[in-house]
């Protein structure tokens, strides 16, 4: 009987061995990737080709030797970046020592201004990281490492130095693209960043502090993270993967050995340093923006005409849609795409080319990331009814106007909210064209529910629940009639129009 229990003790862990095994082969299968190349065009008679190797395949990832197979893959294509920048401390940074000197100020006192003090250059230095993405030398990096500097020295993995030369710079995004005279190198494989998934392993690869090729590993946290601040048009990958000051430009990998992401920026709370909450740029959005500046040395991007701001709670209400989404449009320009299309201030975007919009960051960036010249499909909604509406985007001007980002308040109220008149003179001195309409803001309570909505003295109130009023009488007819329901006003502040929602406390 006990021969028996040892004998279908040992059968049992045979058969637990033989599951284990075909199961780690299956996935072994399932998460193995292809191999691939991506190739970028510097001239259409000189094409940039990304390296051709294979990616590391995710079955030699295992818990014996950890992800050792695709750092070393890896770090030899993340380079050190050192660069420095010649800065000039404002007149009278510092004294001229003749000046400066007690016998001769004891003669002329202290009455000698800064015009006369000599200013002082400094040389600052900072280290960053690099991504080397072809063969033949180009290197992609954060703008912010390379902003302003005079002299780039590129360091690579076997500790040979270059000169690094600067082929064009978006610090809209903050993507650099340099250039080094090497050949050989190796590059990496770009993934396709929107099949990254949140809880994926990443591993970002760096130089933090200036610790050489540093590797450390986490997940995804998030996608698509936006309004942060950080850059214009933001679509952050968030990572728990250690990402400290060194580590920008650095790159972010998935287990395949393919570069999903620059990293970019850390949050760090009032020690600084890393949180376990870093910023990479998806590779897909940074490709795109190298393209541009490898083809034609600069990036366009798509431009609407159009101020948007965001679809809140409120603002669904008031206009009658059943969730807070889209875009709504708080200005168009009349000869701009959007004005030329037939769009118009009221308009809320649902829908770009049959794919819905959830909020402005991803209306704008969508339409940013298009060609000018491109035919857009705009599904909007206007006073309960939904329309289709066909738009050539513009190319957007090197210093585009506020319309193109203005965020609207979400509420307001008008107790505490003082209107005079709006007449020519005041216009004028508001910078608005003589026959502009409304009432102008007086005054705003401190404390009010107008304040708090960021009213402030010199808008101008134009239209109030859709209904235009062009002078106090008309405004308090408007509001008088509403109680304590909630209201739509749409202000113009600075020749820019935007909607405000009014909730009474």
């Amino acid at each position: 009987m006990k021969a028996t229990v040892i004998s279908t003790g040992r059968w049992h862990v045979t058969v637990a061995m033989l599951i284990a095994f075909l199961l780690g082969g299956l996935a072994g299968s399932i998460l193995t990737a292809k191999t691939g190349r991506a190739p970028l065009g510097v001239a259409d008679t000189t094409p940039l080709l990304v390296a051709a190797s294979s990616p590391v395949q995710t079955a030699q990832v295992s818990f014996a030797s950890g992800f050792s197979a695709v750092a070393a893959k890896d770090v030899p294509s993340v380079v050190n970046i050192a660069s420095t920048k010649v800065v000039r401390s404002p007149e009278g940074g510092q004294m001229s020592p003749f000046f400066a000197d007690p016998f001769f100020r004891q003669f002329f006192g202290d009455q000698f201004t800064p015009q006369q003090q000599m200013p002082r250059e400094e040389r600052e230095h900072s280290l960053g990281s690099g991504v080397i993405v072809s063969a033949d030398g180009y290197i992609l990096t954060n703008n912010h490492v390379v902003d302003g500097a005079s002299d780039i020295k590129v360091t690579l993995g076997d500790k040979r130095e270059f000169k690094g030369h600067v082929i064009g710079t978006d610090p809209k995004t903050d993507i650099a693209v340099l250039k080094i005279e090497a050949k050989g190198l190796p590059a990496l494989i770009f993934a396709d960043s929107t099949k990254v998934r949140v809880g994926d392993f990443a591993l970002a690869i760096g130089n933090p502090f200036g610790l050489s090729q540093t590797v450390t590993l986490g997940i995804i946290s998030a996608t698509g993270r936006g309004n942060l601040g950080i850059e214009d048009y933001e679509d952050f990958i968030q990572t728990d993967a250690s990402i400290n000051p060194g580590n920008s430009g650095g790159a972010l990998v998935n287990v395949n050995g393919e570069l999903i992401g620059i990293n970019t920026a850390i949050l760090s709370g009032d020690g600084g340093g890393n949180q376990g909450i870093g910023f990479a740029i998806p590779i897909n959005m940074a490709r795109q923006v190298m393209e541009q500046i490898l083809k034609q040395g600069k990036v366009v991007r798509g431009y609407l005409g159009a101020m948007i701001q965001p679809v809140t709670p409120q603002i669904a209400k008031a206009f009658g849609l059943t969730k807070a989404q889209g875009a709504l449009l708080g200005d168009v320009e009349p000869e701009g795409p959007a004005g030329k299309s037939g769009l118009q201030k009221g308009d809320i975007v649902l829908e770009v080319d049959g794919q819905p919009i959830i909020d402005t960051r991803e209306f704008r960036l969508k339409v940013a990331m298009m060609k000018p010249g491109t035919t857009v499909k705009l599904k909007v909604f206007h006073n309960g009814i939904e329309r289709t509406v066909d738009v050539a985007l513009g190319a957007m001007p090197s210093k585009p106007s506020d319309k193109q980002g203005i965020e609207g308040s979400p509420s307001a109220a008008l107790q505490g909210l003082s209107v005079d008149d709006l007449t020519p003179q005041i216009a004028r001195q508001l910078g608005l064209p003589a026959k502009t309409f409304g009432v102008v803001v007086s005054s705003v309570q401190p404390g009010s529910a107008a304040q708090e909505a960021d009213l402030r003295r010199g808008d101008v109130i134009q239209e109030v629940n859709r209904q235009p009023v062009h002078n106090v009488k008309e405004f308090s007819s408007a509001i008088g009639q509403l109680g304590k329901q909630d209201v739509l006003l749409l202000i113009n502040r600075g020749g820019n129009t935007l909607y405000v929602v009014v909730e009474p406390h």
